[in-house]
């Protein structure tokens, strides 16, 4: 494991994020990821290529996010949903508050394309919040809007294979992911203080934990600390 540096964005006083950030290959097919606060239009319409964008907004979003792009998609991604926009050959979208001065609490996560998929007709899909799949364990939830935990998938079947587990943790609770042989794997600290594989963190931090590729699997504990805690898991294989 290592420690990536995470950095501040603010737009006036209507937005805010740490980022991070990561060359091709660092973060497994994930070239980066925005954890935001946005309360009102920020980005107007702009154009991505080669790459898929996508929207994950927390349950505890005040607002949704009203999503439009160049195909004639025009949909609410309500808190707790996810869209995933395909970009490959060129896309235009722009994403603003549902409630202007109600606050977004999303993640804008950005992953890699096959050099075979980077000039694919763009494409989008959509999870609502109930579609999610969600594991209880002791004092943990996961919910699993894109991949895999144990039994259960998402249904989303997106050109890239990655997973994204939203981990939230009673205080004290503990909880261990196993992660295959080949994957890279990363863990953002959204709020509360959590210790990963023994070392401690939190969203104040403005770091987070990473595991390259192994030739073995693996697994990775998080344990909250005397609060509830919130993190989210993300993994895959790097992309050839």
């Amino acid at each position: 494991m290592n420690l990536l540096k995470l950095h501040r964005m603010n737009f006036g006083s209507h937005f805010r994020a740490t980022t991070l950030r990561g060359a091709p290959g660092e973060l497994g097919p994930f070239l980066g990821v925005d954890h935001a606060w946005m309360s009102a239009p920020t980005f107007p319409p702009h154009m991505h290529q080669h790459m898929s964008a996508v929207s994950y907004v927390f349950l505890d979003s005040e607002s949704g996010v009203q999503n439009r792009d160049s195909l004639g998609t025009e949909n609410l991604i309500r808190p707790g949903g996810l869209h995933w926009t395909t970009a490959g050959r060129g896309i235009t979208h722009d994403e603003v508050p549902a409630v202007e001065g109600k606050t977004v609490h999303s993640l804008q996560i950005f992953v890699d394309l096959a050099p075979a998929d980077r000039n694919m007709p763009a494409a989008a899909l959509s999870l609502e919040p109930e579609d999610v799949p969600t594991v209880l364990k002791p004092g943990v939830r996961v919910r699993v809007p894109l991949g895999g935990y144990e039994n259960v998938r998402s249904p989303l079947a997106p050109p890239t294979d990655v997973t994204m587990l939203d981990v939230c943790l009673k205080p004290g609770a503990e909880w261990t992911m196993p992660v295959a042989a080949g994957r890279a794997l990363f863990v953002l600290p959204i709020y509360g203080a959590i210790t990963v594989d023994g070392v401690a963190m939190d969203a104040n931090g403005m770091t987070a934990p990473r595991w390259r590729p192994s030739e073995a699997s693996r697994t990775v504990t998080v344990r909250a600390g005397d609060a509830r805690a919130l993190a989210v898991f993300f993994s895959g294989p790097p992309v050839h």
